[in-house]
């Protein structure tokens, strides 16, 4: 019987294709290699016909899906603006590494690795979930590279009392549990967790994601076995670079509380926007809503004043 998620795929890849973004297989070292979807060309050309240089947007997914399969909406609303980057993450998607290490560290060295073998200078980092943490460690190790950061349902790090009243609320007894579903009805928690709307699909439907989406388990229980830190260790990094946080105001993995908590910190760099009646998938279940917030606050930056 035909995987309808894996028939899809190609699909997707095929409409991606034609919105101008396209995969480059980049060699970040021997041993590793990571899938970055890209905008082929970084300039356009204003009515007076002289070149200006498009803002590079990264957009890093969270930790059930990859790449394409988690910002599609997001690459057609932004493809026209500005120079996109999609990568798929070491473990999704077509990315992986020989490299024993399991940490953001690890994610953010590489994705900037990838970023400037494709010429990019400078850019603007979305992370959704998994991809926020990713996104922070890259602006906090790259300064040069990352100019914002616009983060949603995510934290800097995850300590391990922030884990701890998670998984307690969502009734889970590991990070494991709860982001590598092993059966349909774990998948259908995960869903039900994720969203404000309570949809329902198939269990077919959800049996074929499984198949899809949930791979390489074992190097992925391992980057969430490395991803929380100590209480005394957890940290929000001082970075001197504009900080925006779009969130689903219904979001019940990281609430909006703690993002509300990482504005104060962070002090006068950072924003905070929320989307009503969104959840932690905010920018898959109220897309429209969402890329009207992301493109109203990039908008709002100043040009970016280094060619890609």
């Amino acid at each position: 019987m035909v995987n309808l998620v894996a028939a899809i795929m190609p699909l997707l890849h095929c409409l991606v294709k034609m919105a101008g973004i396209s995969p480059h297989a980049v060699e970040i070292e021997p041993g590793t290699v990571m899938n970055i979807w890209a905008t082929p060309k970084n300039r356009t050309r204003n009515d007076k016909t002289s070149a200006r240089v498009k803002r590079a947007v990264v957009l890093v997914h969270g930790f059930a899906g990859s790449g394409i399969i988690t910002w599609l909406f997001q690459v057609l609303s932004l493809r026209k603006k500005y120079a996109v980057y999609v990568p798929d993450l070491l473990f999704f998607g077509g990315s992986s590494t020989t490299r024993p290490e399991r940490s953001p560290a690890l994610h953010a060295e590489c994705l900037a690795k990838g970023l400037r073998k494709l010429g990019v200078e400078r850019c603007t980092v979305v992370g959704f979930s998994y991809g926020g943490i990713v996104a922070f460690k890259m602006a906090e190790m790259q300064p040069e590279l990352v100019e914002v950061v616009v983060v949603s349902g995510s934290v800097a790090e995850l300590s391990e009392s922030v884990s701890g009243d998670v998984l307690r609320r969502l009734g889970f007894s590991s990070l494991s549990e709860m982001l590598l579903p092993e059966s349909v009805e774990g998948c259908k928690a995960l869903l039900r967790i994720s969203m404000h709307k309570k949809l329902s699909f198939p269990n077919r439907l959800y049996k074929d994601f499984l198949e899809v989406m949930f791979v390489n388990t074992k190097e992925k229980a391992e980057l969430l076995e490395a991803l929380i830190v100590l209480d005394k260790d957890a940290k929000i990094p001082k970075l001197s670079r504009k900080i925006h946080l779009l969130w689903g105001e219904e979001d019940q993995i990281f609430k909006q509380e703690l993002a509300q908590h990482m504005k104060e910190v962070v002090g006068d760099n950072a924003t905070y926007e929320s989307i009503k009646k969104g959840g932690h998938l905010v920018h898959l279940e109220r897309p429209f809503f969402y890329n009207k917030c992301l493109n109203h606050f990039l908008a709002s930056l100043p040009p970016p004043h280094s060619s890609q």
